[in-house]
């Protein structure tokens, strides 16, 4: 197989990086991304737009982009993937390279290689192998929306659209060696404890402070270890509580608390187990603590599955073809599960496990964040050899 052309790959993942396109606004995205694959000589007919963007509760403005092309070879049809958006301090970047590093030129922004790098990794692949005229199985190509606020993009996507992918690929991360097979499941915990105001200095006794509600089921969870990093035999996970907010004067029993939380683990029955102790928690504090005249707060307990926990084993062809093309780029495969979420938890539920290679991403989310070109560019190499199933 011919080398790919660095440069233009290079120049592909800078110009992408430059386009607006948070989570909900990724149309310029998907419209520049479709221009190139009709420059590469993608039919019209080849390309789609789903309706995730209308079962998702952000709304949005559109779709996932999907792709499919006919084999010019046999072989198991293979799917590569991506998603459009970045977070909003991505917004307004304009990029630099330095050596071999791609950085934001101002400080006032994060890169936004997550994951415009990955979309650009699977573009460079397939404009490669049409350039080349390699010949290459049945393709599907995807390029999600929504992934940064809960894999929405993923989770509501047309999955009958997709044809029937053998074997499914994602880009999204660090190290273009490593093979990410698995990744943990997550619950999103809103809870809201509705207190009884009062005057706080004339009749303190006739309301029910919703924060003490709170703070004694907090300390019950960090007392007994199901908050932070949550262990019980060979059962792990973890359980943070991100957010609070209540009150408006110091002279009114707090009647509110709004609290935002959420349960990891890559086991799905522990995860459900931390969420049980959580709730166990906060209904004993609300039975605990009673005004003047007996009454209690009210305690409402909201849970959003986010994203199942998967894994895919090493023995299985998508690892082992993965494996093979990392290998055949003169890299040694490093393969293991991740804590994170990703689009590949929402394909396995969809009947499409998916292995999920990195891209150079360094510091994602943050003002730090770079790309890492000689790692961009082999990943580049690595999506080549997956699309022309050269492996």
């Amino acid at each position: 197989m011919q080398t790919i052309d660095e440069k233009l790959a290079v120049k592909r993942v800078m110009d992408l990086i430059e386009i607006p396109g948070k989570s909900c606004e990724e149309s310029r995205v998907s419209e520049w991304i479709q221009a190139e694959l009709l420059k590469a000589g993608v039919p019209a007919s080849a390309i789609t737009i789903d309706t995730a963007h209308k079962r998702s509760p952000a709304g949005g403005e559109t779709g996932n982009l999907i792709v499919r092309l006919k084999g010019t070879m046999k072989g198991p049809h293979r799917l590569l993937m991506a998603h459009m958006d970045t977070v909003p301090l991505a917004v307004g970047c304009k990029p630099v390279r330095k050596g071999d590093v791609i950085q934001p030129a101002s400080r006032a922004t994060a890169l936004g290689g997550d994951n415009r790098a990955g979309c650009a990794v699977v573009l460079s692949a397939i404009i490669e192998v049409l350039r080349q005229k390699l010949p290459h199985p049945p393709l599907t190509l995807l390029f999600t929306v929504q992934e940064e606020i809960g894999l929405r993009g993923a989770r509501f996507i047309s999955a009958n659209k997709l044809g029937k992918p053998e074997l499914c690929f994602n880009w999204d991360g660090r190290d273009p060696a490593g093979l990410t097979i698995g990744a943990v499941g997550a619950t999103n915990l809103a809870i809201i404890i509705e207190g009884i105001a009062s005057h706080a200095g004339g009749h303190p006794e006739d309301g029910v402070n919703a924060a003490v509600v709170a703070s004694m089921a907090i300390a019950d969870l960090q007392k007994n270890g199901w908050h932070g990093l949550v262990e019980s035999g060979k059962n792990r996970g973890s359980s943070n509580i991100g957010m609070i907010n209540g009150g408006a004067a110091t002279n009114v029993v707090m009647p509110e608390v709004r609290i935002e939380a959420e349960a990891r683990s890559h086991q799905s029955a522990f995860r459900k187990r931390i969420v049980k102790e959580y709730r166990k928690a906060f209904e004993s504090a609300v039975s605990s603590l009673k005004n003047k005249a007996g009454s209690k707060a009210v305690l409402h307990f909201h849970e959003d599955t986010r994203y199942e926990a998967f894994s895919i084993k090493e023995s299985s062809a998508c690892v082992q073809t993965a494996k093979a093309a990392v290998e055949a780029t003169g890299l040694t495969a490093n393969v293991g599960p991740c804590d994170g979420g990703l689009d590949a938890n929402w394909m396995a539920v969809h009947g499409f496990p998916a292995v999920t290679l990195g891209c150079g991403q360094h510091g994602i989310h943050t003002i730090d964040e770079t790309l890492n070109v000689p790692q961009f560019l082999n990943a580049c190499q690595i999506a080549t050899r997956l699309t022309a199933a050269a492996t």
